[in-house]
């Protein structure tokens, strides 16, 4: 390439020079210096794209699946995601292919690129129906989902998944179900449904939490909307006792006697031991620090 960049420039120079008698020396010394400066950085970008070569270019399909599995086992979660990528782009028809797909999805979630992650596990997903991993392929999807990890701040402020955003908790609801449902003797199954039971309380708390925010508001007819919510979407659900509380005094304030007078017999036939119609709803105290100027 040099050879080629000193003859382009060698002749753009002879080419370039004007007579003396036409154009002034200035002239000519500022083309010289024109023609040098591209050259070299033309010289600077073809050293730059030799130095962005990836060595994993060369390597073939046993060495690059064995880089990326010791880059797992060292808990190098981008690198080895990043492998299992490529792997599966070069090798897509090769003995690793599948398993470069769930093996990448499992890298990027340690990793904590959800995106990336999705993508893998729902491409797996759709083209592998009948591989014998796919009962782990959607429990792993409901992992990716359902990120339970809400971090330091999450740790210190006490916060838990019903004051997040509840679309993710469903996803996840969904994909475990799958696991449960289609594949009940899977080794992931027991511990998929206990995840569903702690969606779903989380989800009922969710709504009761919602519910408690437009009562303490005085939008009675609103908590009471999304107490009924609750209760029918989440019956078992240990919010619900909160909820059924909500609703009863909901009415009251609204003045539906009856409806109030009914939801209180219901409430007490089902927690007859409940102490919340002595000390009424959570109290300030019980609050989390964001919340005390609720």
């Amino acid at each position: 390439m040099s050879d080629l960049v000193s003859n382009a420039s060698l002749r753009l120079t002879v080419k370039s020079a004007p007579p003396k008698s036409s154009l002034p020396a200035s002239f000519s010394s500022y083309a010289l210096f024109l023609i040098s400066f591209l050259a070299i950085m033309l010289l600077s970008a073809c050293a730059g794209s030799e130095g962005q070569k990836d060595d994993t270019d060369i390597w073939s399909e046993t060495k690059l699946y064995s880089e990326a599995i010791d880059k797992l086992n060292s808990a190098d979660f981008a690198k080895c995601g990043k492998y299992f990528e490529k792997l599966e782009a070069r090798f897509p028809f090769g003995p690793y292919s599948q398993q470069a797909q769930i093996n990448g999805a499992y890298c990027y979630w340690k990793a904590l690129e959800t995106v990336q992650a999705l993508v893998a596990i729902d491409r797996f997903i759709k083209l592998h129906q009948g591989n014998e991993n796919l009962d782990y392929a959607y429990y792993l999807k409901g992992l990716i989902t359902f990120n339970d990890d809400l971090g330091w701040l999450g740790k210190f402020t006490g916060q838990d998944l019903s004051e997040r955003d509840p679309k993710a908790a469903k996803d996840a609801f969904e994909s475990f179900k799958v696991v449960v449902e289609r594949f009940p003797n899977s080794k992931y199954a027991p511990d998929a449904l206990d995840r569903m039971r702690y969606i779903v309380n989380s989800l009922a708390e969710a709504d009761v939490i919602v519910a408690r925010f437009y009562y303490q508001r005085g939008a009675y007819l609103a908590a009471a909307n999304r107490a009924q919510l609750a209760i029918r979407d989440y019956d078992r659900a240990p919010a619900v006792e909160e909820a059924l509380y909500i609703l009863y005094k909901s009415y009251e304030k609204l003045g539906m006697v009856e409806l109030s007078n009914d939801t209180a017999r219901v409430f007490k036939l089902n927690f007859p031991d409940s102490p919340m119609l002595q000390t009424g709803m959570r109290s300030k105290k019980d609050r989390k620090w964001w919340q005390i100027w609720n």
